[in-house]
C-alpha cells in the first residue's frame, strides 16, 4: 500500500526521561544519575504518597514555584506508589550506588586524618573498588575521584531507563519539570528507546524532509494501538524553507534566554541551544527550531546546567550539528560531571573539549574559550567557560552566567584578548540555592543560612558595569534571565519590576546609555546585521 509522504508537525514534542522523569545532565552520568535518584526522585515521590495535599496546595503558592512539589492536583497516588516501587526494584544497582557514595564520603571524613590513604582502598565499599581514586588536597582535606569512563562501561550506565515521550503542544505553560514525573496522559506516547537511537534523528529530520509515518513508527517502536494518535502527529503540509543568510555581514538571531544563533554566509555558531516551538498561538514573538539552519557547524555550551544544555532541543538538532564544543574537565569530581562522556553515551559522536584560552580556529572565524566565575554556588567546578568568537574583525563575548566578582581576572583577559565589539551578560543575579540543584548530591545537609548565601548568580549592576569599563563594548546585551514563558518549565522564573535581576539589568541598561554603549535587556527575540569590519550595526 503507498503512502503519502508526511510532515512531522512544527509544535511536536520529543521529551526526553530517566525513568520517567524529565531528563538533564545529571541524569544520564551514572553517579550523579545515583544519587538523584535517592535525593531527589525517590524523596519527592515518598514526600507525595504521605502527604499529596500539602503537595498540592504548594504548587500553587507562587512562592513555592520550583520547589520540591509534584503537580499532580493531590491524586494519582497509586501511580506514584507503582513509580517509586518499580524504582526500587529496577534501579536496585543505582541505589546501591548512592549509598556506596555516602559511605565512602563518611569513610573519609572519619578516618583521612592527613596519614596515607592507601589503606583505606580496603575499607572502600565493594561496588566501588576499582572506580574510584581516593586523594588529599595540599591542605590534607580528603576527597574522592571518580573513574566516569569506566562507570558508562558498567552496569551503572542505564540506557534502558531512557524514554521519549512524543505528544502535541499548543501553549507555553508546562509544570516545573525536575519535581514531577511524567505519567500516562491521554494525548502522549512513550517510546522506549534510548536516546542514541539513530530513529530519533530520522523521525526530527521529518519537520524538513517528507517521509513514511508507517516507516518511522516501525523504527520507533510505536504499538499497534498508539498508530491513531502517532499519525496526528504528521501533515502533508511542507514547511516554510529556511532561508540560509548569504549576505556579507554577521547576522545575530537571539532566540530566548541563553541561546544565540550568530551567522554569516559561510559559518553559523548556535550558543546553548534552548529553543521554543512553533505552530501554535504565542503572545511573545520568538524564533523557533524552524528558523535554524540546516547544518549549524558549531554548538557552543558554556556550562553543565538544564537551561543550557537541554536535551528536548539538542536531540532533535543532533543530525543538524556539525561540531558541538564543551568545556574540558578531567576532575572526576561528583558534583562536575564529564560532559564528552555524557554527549557521547547519547550519540553526539562530534564532541570537541575546549579549555580556558583555547582557540579553535575556521574560515576567518576563531572561538577562543574563556575562564568563568560564578553560577555554582562556590562548587569546584570546572565544566564551564565563556566563548570569545571573531568573525572577521568582529568580535562578541558571550558571558552566560559569568558574576565578575573578581575584575582582575578580566582585566588579564582584555590584555590577552582586547576590545570587544558586543558583551552578551547573564545577570540573574538572584539566583535559586546551591541545593535546589545540587542538594541530592551532598551527603551532609546544608546549613539553610549558608544555603541562601550560596546563589546561582549573574552579575549585578557595578560588575557589569566594571565589565563595560574593561571591555569598552560598543554595545552591551543582557541576556540569560530565563524570562521567556517557554523557559519556565525548567527555570520556574517570574520576575516582577522589583525583583533584583530586573533592577540591576535596567541600571546597567541605563548606565550604558549614559556613555554612549548601546544596551537592552533581550527579552523573545532579536535580530541585529553587524559588519565583519566593524560598522555600524542594523537592527530588525
Amino acid at each position: 500500500m503507498n503512502e503519502n509522504p508526511m510532515y512531522l508537525l512544527p509544535n511536536v514534542i520529543l521529551e526526553p526521561l530517566f525513568d520517567r522523569w524529565y531528563a538533564w545532565s545529571h541524569l544520564i552520568s551514572p553517579a550523579t544519575a545515583a544519587m538523584n535518584i535517592t535525593g531527589r526522585h525517590l524523596k519527592i515521590m515518598n514526600s507525595y504518597i504521605q502527604a499529596p495535599q500539602i503537595h498540592a496546595a504548594a504548587v500553587k503558592n507562587p512562592k513555592m514555584r520550583g520547589g520540591p512539589f509534584m503537580d499532580l492536583g493531590g491524586g494519582r497516588v497509586d501511580e506514584v506508589k507503582a513509580l517509586r516501587d518499580r524504582t526500587l526494584t529496577e534501579h536496585k544497582e543505582l541505589v546501591e550506588l548512592s549509598d556506596a557514595l555516602k559511605e565512602l564520603d563518611q569513610l573519609l571524613i572519619t578516618k583521612a586524618k592527613g596519614f596515607t590513604l592507601q589503606p583505606l582502598y580496603r575499607e572502600i565499599p565493594e561496588i566501588l573498588k576499582g572506580y574510584v581514586e581516593l586523594v588529599y588536597d595540599l591542605n590534607n582535606q580528603p576527597a574522592y575521584r571518580i573513574f566516569e569512563s569506566l562507570l558508562y562501561k558498567s552496569k551503572y550506565y542505564k540506557p534502558s531507563a531512557q524514554s521519549i515521550a512524543i505528544s502535541i503542544t499548543n501553549n507555553d505553560e508546562r509544570p516545573f519539570v525536575l519535581s514531577t514525573p511524567r505519567l500516562n496522559e491521554p494525548g502522549v506516547i512513550h517510546l522506549d528507546i534510548p536516546f542514541k537511537d539513530s530513529a530519533i534523528d530520522k523521525l526530527s529530520r521529518m519537520k524538513r524532509e517528507a517521509g513514511s509515518v508507517s516507516e518511522i513508527a516501525k523504527l520507533l517502536g510505536v504499538k499497534e494501538e498508539d498508530m491513531p494518535l502517532f499519525s496526528t502527529f504528521f501533515t502533508d503540509t511542507p514547511p516554510q524553507p529556511y532561508k540560509p543568510y548569504t549576505g556579507n555581514k554577521v547576522r545575530m538571531r537571539y532566540f530566548g534566554h541563553a541561546c544565540i544563533l550568530v551567522e554569516t554566509k559561510d559559518v553559523s555558531i548556535l550558543i546553548d541551544p534552548v529553543v521554543s516551538y512553533y505552530g501554535y498561538p504565542q503572545e511573545v514573538d520568538r524564533f523557533s527550531d524552524m528558523d535554524l539552519p540546516e547544518h549549524i557547524d558549531y554548538v557552543l555550551i558554556t556550562h553543565n546546567h538544564q537551561d543550557h544544555i537541554l536535551f528536548e532541543t539538542l536531540l532533535p538538532l543532533r543530525h543538524k550539528i556539525g561540531n558541538i564544543v564543551v568545556p574540558r574537565t578531567s576532575s572526576g569530581s561528583l558534583q562536575d560531571p564529564n560532559l564528552r562522556y555524557m554527549f557521547n553515551s547519547i550519540g553526539f559522536n562530534n564532541v570537541i573539549e575546549i579549555e580556558d584560552m583555547q582557540t579553535i580556529r575556521f574560515h576567518d572565524c576563531s572561538i577562543t574559550g574563556l575562564p568563568f566565575i560564578g553560577e555554582h554556588g562556590d562548587l569546584n567546578i570546572q565544566t564551564k567557560i565563556c566563548h570569545h568568537v571573531k568573525l572577521g574583525a568582529f568580535t562578541m563575548l558571550f558571558m552566560a552566567d559569568s558574576c565578575n566578582v573578581s575584575s582582575e581576572l578580566y582585566k588579564h583577559i582584555h590584555d590577552a584578548v582586547g576590545d570587544v565589539d558586543v558583551i552578551f551578560l547573564g545577570m540573574e543575579c538572584e539566583g535559586a540555592p546551591l541545593t535546589w540543584l545540587y542538594g541530592p548530591l551532598m551527603t551532609k545537609e546544608l546549613n539553610r543560612d549558608m544555603d541562601q548565601t550560596r546563589r546561582f548568580a549573574g552579575s549585578d549592576f557595578e560588575q557589569g558595569r566594571a565589565l563595560v569599563e574593561i571591555f569598552h563594548p560598543s554595545e552591551m546585551y543582557v541576556y540569560a534571565m530565563g524570562q521567556e514563558p517557554w523557559l519556565e518549565f525548567i527555570s520556574s522564573i517570574k520576575y516582577t519590576p522589583e525583583s533584583h535581576p530586573i533592577v540591576q539589568s535596567n541600571k546597567l541598561v541605563e548606565y550604558c546609555a549614559g556613555v554612549g554603549v548601546i544596551a537592552e535587556r533581550l527579552f523573545g527575540e532579536k535580530e541585529i546585521l553587524y559588519s565583519k569590519v566593524k560598522e555600524n550595526a542594523t537592527a530588525l
